[in-house]
């Protein structure tokens, strides 16, 4: 080196994947493409090696603005919009859209329509449960019980095909009551389904819930806390596994669940894990096939009469405004009507039960393994566009 030449101090830089690397979080998004979720739902996690240490669901990837478009069609129209946001719950998100307007027209529903829709709405709730009673299985590695699922699932939805002509989205509820009368015969076509989904119900109990690798992957996994159930607003099965015993059709009691109280039952855990909300989804969809058993007996009994009630050609809601909210298969469904006395809605807010489920993963997904993660996302029972809107 020339004694002219500005000396300078060496700089070292260490590169490796040694010790340091273990103190390195790590971002990893899981979704939004669709075979990773349920959907198009992305999940945002900080990882510490296995562990996770942080999650954010990020939502929105579906979101078609339907409260919008609600205030562009008439009472009649916002039916079709309102049943497919939980595209396996159509029946029950009918139902709330048409009890809110009926509520706000201060109209009764003939008799033989109220046990109808709380028949189908029942029937809809088995279809929902038996969905994700097989398919959480699959997500474990349990590939049987998707088959029965979807076999018990083809049966009833032959029954509510014939009924509706629809197969997922019934446009069966109309403002007043139903579209149209039951099919001569349907009800006793109807009894015999219930009744072979009943019995072949226990496949889920042998299959599943007796299985000890079911049973490892999910007893105290995802652990819920009733606070945290509060918190967030989770409702449904996921709640109730937590301890938390509500269900709007036993405690603010519409269509004819008052009449079913002896019938109904309210299914409850106190562990708030994987393993308690699926047990509490499978006990559920026992009892809606008990309760579809009474409304049968109910619908015998009754004498013949009209289903709905006669409407202007021009509907119009009063000026007002009222919340209507349902006991959905997935939890708390609520619509909150602002009207200004015109044809359209001049608000119609949609609370989903999916959007506030999903949002406790922020606090179930910290400090559990990634491997875990899969098991505890499945066990929330959610629709993205549930979620989304």
């Amino acid at each position: 080196m020339s004694p002219t030449t500005e000396s300078t101090e060496p700089t070292e830089t260490i590169v490796g994947i040694g010790g340091a690397a273990e103190s390195t979080d790590m971002v990893l998004n899981i979704g939004p493409q669709h075979p990773s979720t349920h959907g198009v739902l992305r999940l945002r996690l900080v990882l510490d090696g296995e562990r996770i240490q942080h999650a954010e669901p990020v939502i929105g990837y579906m979101h078609r603005g339907a409260e919008k478009l609600f205030e562009a069609r008439d009472y009649r129209q916002i039916i079709m919009l309102a049943n497919r946001h939980d595209w396996l719950s159509a029946f029950s998100n009918e139902l709330g859209v048409v009890l809110a307007v009926e509520r706000m027209l201060g109209m009764e529903v003939p008799t033989r329509a109220v046990w109808t829709r709380t028949l189908l709405a029942e029937l809809n709730r088995v279809l929902n449960h038996l969905m994700f009673l097989g398919s959480y299985p699959l997500e474990l590695g349990g590939i049987t019980p998707i088959f029965y699922a979807f076999t018990e699932r083809e049966e009833l939805q032959h029954v509510m095909e014939e009924l509706s002509g629809g197969r997922m989205h019934y446009m069966f509820n109309r403002v007043g009551g139903l579209k149209e009368d039951l099919p001569a015969g349907w009800t006793t076509r109807a009894r015999a389904v219930v009744s072979a989904v009943r019995s072949r119900m226990d496949r889920f109990d042998d299959l599943v819930i007796g299985n000890e690798i079911f049973r490892g992957r999910t007893r105290g996994v995802g652990v819920l806390s009733a606070e945290a159930v509060h918190a967030y607003g989770v409702s449904g099965p996921i709640a109730r596994a937590s301890g938390v015993d509500f269900d709007l059709r036993r405690d603010e009691p519409y269509l004819a669940y008052g009449e079913l109280q002896d019938t109904l039952k309210v299914v409850t855990r106190q562990e708030g894990d994987c393993l308690a909300r699926f047990e509490c989804l499978l006990e559920q969809t026992h009892n809606a096939l008990d309760l579809a058993d009474a409304c049968l007996d109910r619908l015998a009994e009754l004498e013949p009469g009209p289903i709905n009630q006669r409407l202007p050609k021009v509907l119009k809601a009063p000026e007002g405004h009222t919340y209507a909210w349902t006991e959905n298969p997935l939890g708390i469904n609520g619509y909150y009507l602002v009207s200004k006395g015109e044809k359209t809605p001049y608000r119609l807010k949609l609370r989903s039960a999916s959007y506030n489920n999903i949002q406790a993963l922020a606090v179930l997904l910290p400090g559990t393994l990634v491997a875990d993660m899969v098991a505890i996302l499945g066990s929330l029972f959610f629709v993205v566009g549930d979620i989304d809107k």
